[in-house]
């Protein structure tokens, strides 16, 4: 069972970031130790603070695995009651579970690294042994951070986050857990980086051929030096299953910045299913290379591009919502192949099934595919909800739209099928000579697209009578065994809404009160 709560808690900041390709942000977070006191009921002209009896402390942190061990921070007190606050150490040294205990939060104190880095190879033939290190988080886990603090899962290491729908895991913001977050706020701590040894290009050593153990690319911003990429295109970096994060994306410099889930070279043997980004204040989740498989994902509020992938990243995702603020954000998709090498090889190729994107900013589009990248959307809705308009598609430069050639690691121009779009403006030009007619020209070669939807969606995510009876379906068990089967455009369908119980409600989409608002933090009994 789930009760609905604001609670408090206490934090500080140190330093880190990860990786983020061509388009990296972040935003300042705030540090430092807090305790905050609800005024009594009656106004008087002292205020006398009163602790209220919902969430009793911890009687002390968990011992773990790691000889390290937690630090005992002490408590907190907030609306909810008293929390004991743990912090983590800043190297998992050893495998190690965070158990959920009532009245207990986690703290990352810093650039939180999983393992040492194993390096490009998965033996010794790169000079680096694993350390094979597995962090598991329980269900109904919360831990939070502040500042440019991050966790980084390394090559050879993995992280275990496996919540379920009635106690999803929680990674968030000190100021989330203070009660002090409104419904515009981001930026409060780093996020979630995945770093494995699948192939990336852009390789950081010059003269380094893409896609082989020898091109890796850094996490941006680490302590210490931190490498993602490789050769093993099934590397497993884990499991992040019924995750929420987020007020993630804090800024470190420039052009350095997080988002709630980077991925760097991660391969095929990860699994990611039903995970939550919040008001990141870049993107909502950005893929760097190597073969990402994801499902039931949420990008809720994103300051910059809800999906971001670049530097040769292979992708499938189906079951997907993209809702953005009003007048925040930029695309929802956002595809380079390789950050303006557009003939580097491995080639980006995306391909998105049953997705709803909701647009809200008035400029921009839904739509951007660049860079020569490969893309096919399908069974998906494209709707523009912003006040004064912006278009749905744009495509840039010849080298997206070209023939296929194998020589290349290019399948051809951008595909849709069964793709609906309900918006001001179909189509706008694109650079590179790229002009709208184009683009709807390649639009309409697809079977089953409608041009002229009116949606029908339901409570700003669930599909309508339209959706679920839209007159094609493609079959996207034809694009892989990854895909399933489905009967209807958009990604929740009426007859089955996977967001239930385990998701938060934000200003960009509300799911009814499942574990309450995104600014209060749940107390799980």
């Amino acid at each position: 069972m789930i009760n609905l709560s604001r609670s408090l808690i206490l934090g500080s900041s140190i330093l880190a970031l990860a990786a983020c390709g061509p388009d990296e942000i972040a935003s300042p977070g705030t540090g430092g130790n807090v305790i905050i006191n609800n005024p009594t009921p009656t106004p008087s002209p002292t205020p006398t603070p009163t602790a209220t009896t919902g969430v009793t402390p911890a009687n002390g942190c968990p011992t773990i695995a790691d000889a390290q061990g937690l630090t005992d921070e002490g408590t907190v007190t907030g609306p909810e009651g008293e929390w004991r606050v743990c912090a983590t150490p800043l190297r998992f040294n050893t495998s190690s579970t965070l158990p959920r205990i009532p009245g207990l939060l986690y703290r990352l104190p810093g650039e939180v690294n999983i393992g040492t880095d194993g390096g490009p190879a998965p033996d010794i033939s790169d000079g680096l042994s694993d350390t094979n290190v597995e962090l598991t988080i329980e269900p109904g886990v919360i831990i939070y951070a502040s500042g440019s603090s991050f966790l980084n899962v390394t090559r050879g290491n993995s992280i275990n986050a496996s919540g379920t729908a009635a106690l999803p895991i929680i990674f968030t913001s000190r100021d989330n857990v203070l009660g002090l977050n409104g419904a515009d706020s981001s930026g409060q701590w780093g996020g979630i980086v995945l770093s494995g040894r699948a192939p990336v290009t852009d390789c950081v050593a010059p003269g380094a051929t893409p896609g082989t153990v020898d091109c890796e690319r850094q996490v941006e911003g680490a302590v210490s030096p931190s490498f993602f990429g490789g050769a093993t295109d099934n590397d497993s970096s884990g499991t992040l299953r019924y995750v929420q994060i987020r007020y993630s994306g804090f800024v470190l410099s420039g052009d350095n910045e997080l988002q709630s889930l980077t991925t760097g070279g991660i391969g095929s043997g990860t699994e990611m299913r039903y995970i939550q980004s919040v008001n990141s204040s870049d993107d909502g989740v950005e893929f760097f290379g190597g073969l990402v498989n994801i499902k039931n994902l949420i990008v809720a509020g994103a300051e910059d591009d809800s999906l971001d992938t670049d530097t040769g990243v292979k992708a499938n995702m189906q079951f997907v919502i993209a809702a953005q603020r009003p007048g925040i954000g930029d695309a929802i998709i956002e595809a380079d192949s390789n950050n303006g090498l557009q003939d580097q090889t491995p080639r980006q190729n995306t391909t998105i099934a049953n997705a709803t994107f909701i647009q809200r900013k008035d400029d921009d589009q839904v739509i951007r595919i660049r860079g020569g990248a490969d893309y096919g959307i399908y069974n998906t809705l494209a709707w523009d909800a912003s006040a004064a308009g912006t278009p749905c598609v744009r495509i840039d430069l010849s080298e997206t739209i070209r023939a296929a050639n194998a020589g290349l690691d290019d399948v051809g121009a951008p595909r849709f099928e069964s793709v609906a779009l309900d918006c001001a403006t179909d189509f706008r030009d694109g650079s590179g000579g790229i002009v709208a007619a184009q683009t709807e020209a390649i639009f309409d070669a697809g079977a089953g697209n409608d041009k002229a939807f009116i949606n029908t969606i339901i409570n700003g995510y669930l599909n309508g009578a339209n959706e679920d009876g839209f007159a094609t379906i493609f079959d996207v068990t034809s694009l892989g065994s990854f895909f399933e089967a489905t009967s209807f455009i958009g990604a929740v369908s009426s007859a089955d809404d996977w967001t239930q119980d385990w998701t938060c409600d934000s200003s960009a989409v509300s799911f009814g009160n499942n574990t309450g608002s995104c600014t209060s933090i749940p107390v799980f009994n």
